[in-house]
């Protein structure tokens, strides 16, 4: 929304008024902040200067405001966005803005972490924390898995579905920009303790291992850190094996792993219940020069969550698919998060300086088992696993506001920003034994076993500035806005395993019989039983180094063409150099690889919005974006997914996605807080990633290849309304029903015509048909057809109480590609209803507020399945069970 001084406010209403006397360009009065500071850089007229404008002499009688219903943030953009309040996360309960984000119209969850927008995946669609760059510590992918951020260190979420030339050029479904809480106006301090389970978890038998004394905080306490032997021969820069190092020296770094601790499975009769706690204060001083505040998070939630199931793949004979492996499986997930937030703030005049700093440590400690015959392995097998996954994200930033001039005309924000994540997975164990004759044996000349080391280290500099200038002509007033910014990725990822060889013939019946910890005890490591080597992949199969630099300018203007109808349109030109290099281990040195991606691109984009009433809006626009592989998908590096069990390699050969984007949508705001609006949108994609499967012995294989073509288009709509109560009563005090609902329909389609190619990582690049890998006419990976959301309940603004009841429904959509011959490996998410209550009350002269959560009502399973010819696979199959929770919250 344009700002204009006084003498200017007064002269456009005036010509506004003349050209359309009932249809005025909406003047706003100086609102709120979320923090509830002033938004004085920001704010129009004051009412006193209104006043002032209403006694001047003029042809006026009466100025109607248009877009008096209008929420400041969508009154003051032209694009298509959507806002999640504070307000928003306590009425849904999630405890995470991933969570949190499935709610918001087109975005769907997709594992629990990553948001899909459109039903464009996570390679699509990106994120920044306060306007800066994010680092990730998943090894799969570049975008930051949104799990990692607790709902009550985030202020409000925008989510911008329109492109426009101040944001990174990676722009395909849309930008998630999360804004962390301010420093606030008036001292607080809260305290919530919450616990909770679920009816397949909580005081209910689960797989569990020892671990460390202090894996109930999140963190190890040494007993998982290699071992100092391993340490010392990894150092040589030799492979750990016989060529390398003798018998006895190979015998001493076996026996150093720690084994029973961190290889035996039990069986807990009793998994405890969820807890969490939260700590959180903030003050501001008012200084003789400004004010100056301060605000801290301080959270850990402990959580368990057990699933048992099927497991199973397929074999397609004679069109009808069938399993061809087939397991029972049971795990036990304890995820424990920690996190923290230390901001500092200071205001003086029309400027301000935020220092913000954000810290979050994840830790998933798993035992799974799966039992079941291998048509592959000829046998009934037992796999046992156990796991340690850490990831970590530390991000400081320092930002800037600062309004210049009589009017404040000239704006500049700046931001500068580092961002660091690792992912340590140190002791990945695994191993199989095999049943015969009604016996479990383990012979480690046939049955693997493992043990990996694994490390991803992840960080991001970043820094950008913004200038914007109001200037007046004689016949409007035009906002203009340029501003430069720099980011430098940084990544480097490396994967070490060892096994337990028997390279002397068969380990003797007795030690194959024994339990795991006995058989990896210190007498059965040695000459003619076990010995120890590695077995980490070669010529760069285990170790990538990557790097992404991009900078980037842009310009935009922004003006009000007529009374009605405000314009946007801007260009940014954005450089990039992005290398993916495989590392050889055991030399220490880059490998031969495909050249870094090096392009420059102009992305145009333009919006206008036309407030033809009082009440309504019709939002356009038209941009030009790209989407850029990701640092796994390049990286000629095999992977194995533990959640899939397949085994991925990136391709070199990849190039960047561009895509063109159209969108529109109507907008009716006929209350406040209330509306309905109605969009659709059409994305052109070319040479868009695709995953394609092949076969590589007993595993399926994942690599990724550019599609020739794809398009994507859908609708999407969104209601709003409070209603009042139909009767009186005094225990509903000022309540008043509130519904809100969204739908998102899309469709996409792969495109694939005569004479297209692919380059494929088979062939060192070379052309091959298109034909040949991919499907002409097949839906994009992880798009859901469908996607809806329900709110409906009652809410007390006075007391903050509420009672509402939340649905999520999300359609099947591909979760995989088959194998060469078989179906695509389908999810179905379902539809997933839960309920959330609160109350706040006093009690011993503190606010209190009490909270109920339960989660997944209609007890809806997790399922992922191929189907053929009247036959399924249910590749991945298990219940969710229904979870409770209870909190408490207290305000001091």
């Amino acid at each position: 929304m344009l700002k204009s001084p006084l003498a200017r406010t007064g002269l456009f209403l005036a010509i506004s008024a003349l050209l359309a006397p009932k249809l005025v360009l909406a003047q706003d009065v100086a609102t709120q902040a979320p923090n509830g500071q002033a938004a004085a850089a920001q704010s129009g007229p004051t009412e006193a200067e209104l006043d002032a404008i209403a006694n001047q002499p003029s042809v006026l009688d009466q100025v109607e405001v248009v877009g008096e219903y209008i929420p400041q943030p969508l009154l003051e953009t032209s694009e298509v966005v959507s806002v999640l309040t504070a307000e928003d996360f306590k009425r849904s309960g999630d405890g995470n803005a991933a969570e949190a984000l499935s709610r918001v119209s087109g975005l769907s969850l997709v594992g629990g972490r990553f948001v899909y927008v459109r039903g464009l995946g996570e390679r699509y669609s990106a994120a920044v924390l306060n306007g800066s760059a994010l680092p990730s510590p998943e090894p799969l992918q570049r975008v930051v898995p949104l799990d990692l951020f607790p709902s009550s260190v985030i202020d409000n979420v925008v989510v911008q579905k329109t492109y426009s030339a101040r944001y990174p050029g990676e722009f395909g479904g849309g930008i998630i920009d999360l804004q962390t809480v301010a420093v606030p106006d008036e001292p607080f301090f809260t305290l919530s303790i919450g616990s909770g389970g679920d009816t397949e978890t909580t005081y209910r038998s689960g797989l569990t291992y020892y671990g460390s004394e202090t894996d109930f905080l999140g963190y190890d306490d040494g007993t998982r850190d290699m071992p100092r032997a391993l340490r010392e021969a990894i150092a040589t820069g030799n492979r750990v094996d016989l060529a390398n190092f003798s018998q006895a020296e190979l015998d001493a770094i076996g026996r150093s792993l720690v084994n029973a601790p961190l290889n035996l499975l039990q069986r807990d009769d009793q998994i405890d219940p969820d807890f969490s706690a939260e700590l959180a204060g903030g003050r501001k001083l008012e200084l003789d020069w400004g004010s100056l505040g301060v605000i801290a998070v301080a959270g850990y939630d402990n959580s368990w969550q057990t699933r048992e199931g099927v497991q199973q793949e397929g074999i397609v004979e004679n069109g009808v698919i069938s399993p061809r492996t087939d397991y029972d499986f049971a795990s036990t997930q304890n995820d424990v998060n920690v996190n923290g937030l230390l901001g500092l703030g200071a205001e003086w005049g029309d400027h301000e300086i935020r220092w913000t700093n954000l810290y979050v440590h994840s830790t998933t400690k798993e035992a799974r088992s799966r039992f079941g015959n291998d048509e592959l392995a000829g046998a009934t097998v037992r796999d046992d696993y156990t796991e340690w996954f850490e990831r970590e994200l530390l991000n400081t930033q320092f930002a800037g506001k600062h309004a210049f001039g009589e009017y404040k005309d000239f704006t500049i924000d700046w931001r500068a920003a580092y961002a660091e994540t690792t992912r340590e997975a140190p002791y990945e164990k695994g191993i199989r034994y095999r049943l015969v004759d009604g016996v479990f044996l383990h012979n480690a000349s046939q049955e693997q076993n493992y043990t990996r080391f694994s490390t991803v280290e992840d960080d991001v500099a970043s820094a950008g500035v913004d200038f914007g200038y109001l200037l007046a002509t004689d016949d409007r007033d035009w906002q203009l806005s340029a501003g430069l910014a720099w980011s430098d990725n940084d990544r480097a990822a490396e994967s070490r395993e060892f096994r337990f060889l028997a390279l002397d013939g068969s380990l003797p019946l007795n030690v194959q019989m024994e339990r795991v910890d006995f058989l990896f005890s210190h007498p059965n490591i040695g000459p003619g039983l076990l010995g120890l080597r590695e077995t980490t992949g070669a010529d760069g199969a285990a170790a990538y180094e990557a790097n992404l630099e991009t900078r980037a300018v842009y310009f935009q203007a922004e003006t009000q063409i007529t009374p009605m109808l405000r314009a946007t349109a801007g260009v940014r030109y954005e450089t990039a150099e992005q290398s993916v290099t495989p590392v050889d281990l055991f030399s220490d040195e880059p490998l031969p690889t495909a050249a870094p991606l090096d392009n420059d691109y102009f992305l145009p984009a333009a919006t206008v919005t036309w407030n033809f009433r009082e009440d309504m809006q019709l939002r356009f626009g038209a941009s030009k974006t790209i989407a850029r592989p990701q640092f796994r998908e390049l990286a000629p590096q095999q992977y194995l997914d533990t959640d899939s069990d397949r085994l991925f390699i990136g391709n070199p050969y990849l190039v960047d996605t561009e895509l063109t984007n159209f969108d529109a949508r109507w907008e009716w705001y006929f209350g406040e807080g209330e509306y309905w609006t109605v969009g659709g949108f059409y994305k052109l994609l070319d040479k868009p990633v695709e995953s394609v499967v092949n076969e590589a012995g007993a595993t399926i294989q994942q690599t990724y290849i550019n599609a020739p073509e794809a398009t994507l288009f859908g609708v999407e709509t969104e209601y709003k309304k409070y209603f009042d109560l139909p009767f009186e009563a005094a225990v509903f005090g000022d309540s008043r029903l509130f519904l809100s609902l969204n739908y998102t329909w899309t469709d996409t389609e792969v495109s694939v015509s005569a004479g297209d190619v692919v380059y494929p990582l088979a062939g060192a690049g070379s052309p091959r048909p298109a034909s040949e890998l991919v499907r002409d006419g097949s839906q994009l990976q992880g798009q859901s057809e469908h996607l809806a959301n329900l709110q409906f309940g009652l809410e007390d603004a006075s007391t903050g109480s509420q009672a509402i009841l939340l649905v999520n429904h999300a359609s099947e959509r591909i979760s995989a590609r088959g194998r060469p011959g078989q179906p695509d490996l389908v999810q179905e998410p379902g539809t997933f209803v839960d309920l959330v209550l609160r109350r706040g009350f006093q009690a011993w002269g503190q606010d209190l507020t009490v909270s109920f959560e339960a989660r997944n009502l209609l007890g809806e399973d997790y399922e992922e399945y191929q189907e053929l010819g009247g036959g399924r696979v249910d590749i991945n199959k298990y219940d969710l069970g229904t979870s409770f929770s209870v909190s408490v919250t207290a305000r001091f």
